[in-house]
């Protein structure tokens, strides 16, 4: 699930204020297995023991093809296509994926071993020495714990490019607060902390972030906490709660896009010049962004329209239950039918400028009882809380986490400008004195 920027951050890996030495030194938390014996193994085998082709799908390449190319006997072929679709669909490999094959060191070079890399971690070894033997395996890897802190202050996508922060961590904390924070109207000195872990293949290979662990926003002045935990009510399913165990998500997203800007807010009272300043309600919600961005589901619901027509264009309208709907309007294209159940989140269609629009966005509708109403300024329903037997403990397991928070320091650019401010405001008190 995934929501909303559009608008300035700063931002900063930083050490935090812990005495540890060992955390001041290295807050590196690392899983790790002692290397191998033999220096040339990967995925499990010898590489020196074999012929070593590494490639990668090409458009037109089909598993069958490949074997058939390194001298599997057809029969073979067919018996691993249709018994281990479980584990390994030969229909579903993709173009771009990295491969390798283990070959015979003898003159034949019949290929023996097949390895499929379904991602940087995961992978697929199809084992045809003697008996078949199809199975997925993982890299080793290695988690580095990670500190993050920012200010509002620039814009995001050039904060995240100059301090070499992972796009996915800024991502990961737009879907933490996503029910919370309405991220088109941030504040200028709004600021944030992360913690999460980084993953790294061989030590050195980055392999992508894990989900935020915990994090704090200081949004308007209001501050909030947000801790990942499981809540065994609902299934095992990790939720984001605050230091009052409250639950963060809400029945409703704030924004139906990811990544947007609040260009006209619902109003009843609207004027128009093009119309003679006459009152033309305007019952929807706006947001501008550019032609082609995702438009989601702001809560599960069943699609009761999908269609074009006058002004509202290309539209997507979603029944969520007896009390809410919402409607998307001037979208590119539709991506659900009529009928089609959708989660929170869901894509439902794209940005675009059908209908009567002068730009593009999207025109979200919120319906409450058959009225259109300020989905802003709805107090959206809470989601299921952390039940009361769960407390103790997670109020156990947040209070290192909520120390480790407190303790991040935020950007020094920023703290050298509140100083800077400080001495001024000084300075200016003693010349009036």
């Amino acid at each position: 699930m995934q929501k909303y920027w559009g608008i300035i951050l700063a931002l900063t890996v930083l050490a935090s204020c812990k005495d540890d030495v060992e955390h001041k030194n290295d807050i590196a938390q690392e899983i790790s297995v002692p290397k191998a014996d033999v220096v040339n193994e990967q995925f499990g085998f010898n590489l020196d023991e074999f012929n070593v082709q590494l490639d990668t799908i090409k458009y037109g390449d089909s598993f069958g093809e490949l074997m058939m190319q390194n001298k599997v006997a057809y029969p073979k072929i067919a018996a691993i296509s249709e018994n281990y679709r479980d584990t390994f669909d030969v229909r579903k490999i993709r173009v771009g994926k990295p491969y390798v094959i283990l070959k015979s060191k003898d003159t034949i070079a019949q290929a023996q071993i097949f390895i499929y890399e379904n991602d940087p971690i995961n992978y697929t070894v199809i084992d045809m020495r003697d008996s078949v033997k199809v199975y997925t395996d993982k890299r080793k890897v290695k988690y580095v714990r990670r500190e993050v802190s920012g200010i509002i202050e620039t814009s995001l996508s050039e904060a995240i490019l100059e301090q070499g922060i992972d796009y996915n961590v800024t991502h990961n904390l737009a879907n933490v607060y996503a029910w919370t924070i309405d991220f088109s109207r941030l504040q200028k000195k709004d600021k944030f902390k992360v913690i999460y872990n980084e993953k790294y293949i061989n030590d050195s290979i980055y392999a992508g972030a894990e989900p935020i662990e915990a994090a704090f926003f200081e949004h308007n002045g209001k501050p909030i906490y947000a801790f990942a935990y499981e809540n065994d009510s609902l299934k095992s399913i990790v939720d984001y709660f605050d230091e009052d165990a409250n639950n963060l998500r809400r029945t409703f997203l704030r924004m139906p896009v990811e990544y947007g800007r609040l260009s006209s807010r619902y109003n009843l009272k609207r004027r128009i010049k093009h119309y003679g300043f006459k009152v033309r309600p305007h019952k929807g919600t706006d947001y501008a962004a550019p032609i082609g961005t995702p438009i989601m589901a702001t809560a599960d619901g069943t699609v009761i329209e999908s269609t074009r027509r006058g002004g509202n264009g290309k539209y997507v309208k979603i029944r969520h239950n007896g009390t809410y709907a919402t409607q998307y309007l001037h979208m590119k294209a539709q991506k659900v039918k009529k009928g089609e159940f959708v989660r929170q989140g869901d894509v439902i269609g794209w940005i675009g400028m059908t209908g009567s629009t002068a730009g593009p966005h999207v025109c979200y509708r919120f319906w409450k009882n058959g009225k259109q109403v300020d989905p802003l300024r709805e107090e959206l329903p809470q989601a299921e809380p952390l039940h009361e037997t769960l407390r103790p403990e997670y109020f156990t397991y947040i209070s290192p986490l909520k120390e480790q928070l407190d303790c991040i320091i935020y950007p020094k650019v920023f703290l050298e400008e509140e100083e800077d401010l400080l001495t001024l405001n000084q300075e200016d008190g003693i010349k009036q004195n």
